[in-house]
């Protein structure tokens, strides 16, 4: 059975399938959505993850871990709990440089799958917390976890691990990124940390990060700093997005060493080194909310926002909501696969778009 003619729940439904075709602004023109694919109507689509391996792409869910084909869309497996996978609801996931998978969970700890099997990692382990919620590599195979107590340093072929807590400007961390220099950057609850193996670094709002409250929004209280009470992950106050611009969601470096970090109510912020530089609704992204942020084979920029998903290229933006075919506005997730097609996670399903890759002399 095909990855379009299944239903979830163990399954899948294609809403509908799109010739690749582009739209006329422009010399190649914008991409457009291609398929758009069912999870579920209440079912979030919290990450992303291409495993170039088996050319496959890992998705996990509120309900669950797909993996599917990325040239025929087939789905080839879906994990539960029944399967290995310690908790249905998975936040992060990552494929490391040695192609094992990893998982990170609402409540569940962290699994990893390789080779057909699984492992769960929880406290016990050495892991920080059982909340889970991103992972990034350094060259050396050195693989960082971050939760919402703190984040881990774990050396994979000795299963050595390291918590750190108080080093960072806020212990609850939602996003790493790692650049050229090994240099390992956080996204946190209040504001950005950066270590560079030896010494600590941080940036708040006050130095920079995330834009000022020009739309007047709530200001939200909305964080667990400071408590061990489990706080819900709303970005709303009477059906209205909120502004908290420390709070940092997502992490991406760039080719040139440029860090971004998405916030909440503060747009998209670039750091070149010296000072942030914020990028918002005025100037073109879709929603100041930035949950997730990715880079294709072209060097554009893509940022799932809680009104949709924008593509900007340094100079022009275009953006993707319902309308254009996304199966939801907030976009949580963004993944690049090796052929150049992006693929978007909502709450509900996940949308492929078709991006050519360009070529010398094109």
């Amino acid at each position: 059975m095909t990855f379009r003619g299944m239903l979830l729940w163990a399954v899948w439904l294609a809403l509908s399938v799109v010739a690749p075709t582009f739209a006329a602004s422009g010399e190649r023109g914008e991409p457009r959505i291609l398929e758009t694919f069912e999870v579920g109507p209440q079912v979030y689509v919290r990450s992303l993850a291409v495993d170039p391996v088996r050319h496959s792409l890992w998705i996990g869910t509120s309900l669950g871990v797909h993996e599917i084909d990325l040239a025929s869309r087939d789905l080839r497996r879906t994990f539960t709990r029944q399967q290995g996978l310690a908790n249905e609801y998975v936040f992060a996931t990552f494929v490391d440089s040695k192609d094992n998978k990893w998982f990170g969970t609402n409540g569940g700890g962290v699994s990893r799958f390789r080779d057909g099997d699984w492992k769960t990692y929880f406290p016990m382990h050495g892991l920080a917390d059982y909340w889970v919620y991103s992972f990034a590599e350094q060259s050396d195979g050195t693989i960082w976890i971050g939760t919402w107590a703190g984040a881990n340093r774990l050396d994979p072929g000795k299963e050595v691990w390291k918590t750190y807590y108080d080093e960072l400007v806020n212990e609850w961390v939602y996003g790493i990124a790692v650049d050229k220099q090994d240099r390992v950057w956080f996204g946190t609850e209040g504001g950005v940390s950066m270590f560079d193996g030896k010494q600590w670094q941080a940036w708040t709002h006050k130095e920079g990060l995330g834009a000022p409250n020009l739309q007047h929004l709530k200001e939200s209280r909305n964080t667990g700093l400071g408590t061990r009470d489990r706080h819900n992950l709303s970005v709303l106050i009477d059906g209205q997005p909120t502004y908290n611009p420390g709070y940092v969601f997502s992490m991406h470096v760039d080719p040139a060493g440029q860090v971004w970090a998405g916030t909440w109510g503060g747009g998209v912020s670039r750091f070149d080194g010296k000072s942030w530089h914020n990028l918002t609704s005025a100037d073109g992204l879709a929603g100041d909310i930035v949950f997730a942020i990715a880079q294709d084979a072209n060097g554009v920029f893509w940022f799932g926002t809680d009104k949709g998903l924008s593509r900007y290229d340094g100079h022009a933006w275009h953006n993707y909501t319902r309308k254009e075919g996304l199966p939801g506005d907030a976009v949580y997730a963004v993944a690049v696969a090796p052929g150049g097609d992006v693929w978007v996670g909502t709450m509900g399903g996940v949308a492929r778009i078709g991006v050519p890759v360009k070529t010398a002399g094109k």
